[in-house]
C-alpha cells in the first residue's frame, strides 16, 4: 500500500498566531532550528507561513526595528498545502520541485493537523506494522519528535550580537569550532543521517585539508519520484553536492551575507578563509 502524508508526517507542531508579534516567530524559529512556521488563527486553521528568509527580507527592506510588526505583516498568505491522504510521491515531487519550500502543511478542511519536512522524507521508514501505527496515533507521536523537543531546549551556540554596531562581521555572528561536515567520500545514507540527527539542511564538503569542495543539501539527496528519470541516489556525497558554492570570508559583513542570504534564497553559507572552511553562517544564526 502506497505511504500516505498522514504515515510520515509530525502531528505536534509548532505554530504562531497570525496576530502574534513578530519577535515571537523569530525566537520560535531561532529556539528550534525551524526554516518555517505554520501561521493560524483562532480556530487552527492554516491561513500562511513564515520562514526565516521572510523575517530576514523584512529586515533587509525595514530595517531591524520590528517592535511595532505582527506576523501578519511578514508571512506568506499563500501556501502550498495537502491533505493526510496525500500519495508520498506527490507530496516529495512538490517539496522537490519548490526550492524554497521546506516544509508542507498537512492540512484536513482547512484545519492543520501536520507537517511534513524534507528531514521526514529522507529519515529511514521505521518497521513495526500496523499496531506500531495505531500506537503512533495513539499518542500523537512518532519517537524522532522528541529529539525535536530535546535539541529545542539546548543552549544557544553563541551569544546573540550587538545588532546595532555598524562594524558587525560574519566573525561575529557564525558558527565556528566543531562543525559538522562531509567528505566526497562520505556515504549518502551516513550524510542523510548526519542532516537528520543534527536537523541540518545542508553540510559543507571538505576534503582531508579542510578545503572547501562543495555544499551537499536535503534537495540534494531527495530523489524526486515523479521526474521521470529510473536513476537512483548516488552513492556518495561527492556525486549529489552542489560544487559551486557561495560562500563568505570571516571579515565580511553581516550585511553582505544578509543580502545574499535574501538574493538567493539560501539557508546556509560556508564561511572561508584562503579556502579553507572556518565557519557556517545560517538563518538560525543571522535571526
Amino acid at each position: 500500500m502506497a505511504l500516505r502524508a498522514r504515515d510520515i508526517m509530525t502531528t505536534r507542531v509548532v505554530t504562531v498566531r497570525a496576530d502574534a508579534p513578530l519577535s515571537r516567530a523569530e525566537r520560535l524559529l531561532r529556539e528550534y532550528s525551524f526554516s518555517a512556521l505554520p501561521v493560524v488563527d483562532q480556530a487552527h486553521r492554516l491561513v500562511g507561513m513564515i520562514s526565516g528568509i521572510d523575517v530576514l527580507r523584512y529586515r533587509a527592506e525595514r530595517g531591524t526595528d520590528t517592535d511595532d510588526v505582527i506576523v501578519a505583516d511578514v508571512m506568506t498568505p499563500d501556501v502550498i498545502a495537502m491533505k493526510p491522504d496525500s500519495n508520498i510521491s506527490i507530496l516529495t515531487h512538490r517539496l522537490r520541485a519548490y526550492g524554497e519550500l521546506r516544509v508542507m502543511p498537512i492540512v484536513d478542511r482547512g484545519y492543520l493537523v501536520g507537517v511534513v519536512t524534507r528531514s521526514d522524507l529522507l529519515r529511514p521508514r521505521r518497521r513495526g506494522g500496523a499496531l506500531a501505527r495505531v500506537a503512533a496515533r495513539l499518542t500523537g507521536s512518532r519517537p524522532d519528535e522528541e529529539s525535536r523537543v530535546e535539541l529545542a531546549r539546548r543552549p544557544p551556540r553563541h551569544e546573540s550580537p550587538d545588532w546595532s554596531r555598524e562594524d558587525l562581521t560574519v566573525a561575529d555572528v557564525m558558527t565556528s569550532g566543531d562543525l559538522v561536515t562531509a567528505t566526497a567520500d562520505t556515504s549518502t545514507e551516513e550524510a542523510i543521517e548526519l542532516l537528520t540527527r543534527h536537523r541540518f539542511s545542508a553540510l559543507p564538503v571538505v576534503s582531508g585539508d579542510d578545503l572547501l569542495v562543495g555544499i551537499v543539501s536535503e534537495a540534494d539527496l531527495l530523489r524526486d519520484p515523479l521526474d521521470g528519470r529510473a536513476s537512483t541516489r548516488s552513492r556518495t556525497v561527492g556525486g549529489a553536492m552542489t560544487r559551486e558554492v557561495v560562500t563568505v570570508p570571516p571579515e565580511a559583513s553581516v550585511q553582505v551575507v544578509l543580502g545574499e542570504f535574501v538574493e538567493h534564497g539560501l539557508r546556509v553559507v560556508p564561511v572561508v578563509s584562503e579556502r579553507r572552511l572556518v565557519g557556517i553562517v545560517s538563518r538560525s544564526d543571522l535571526l
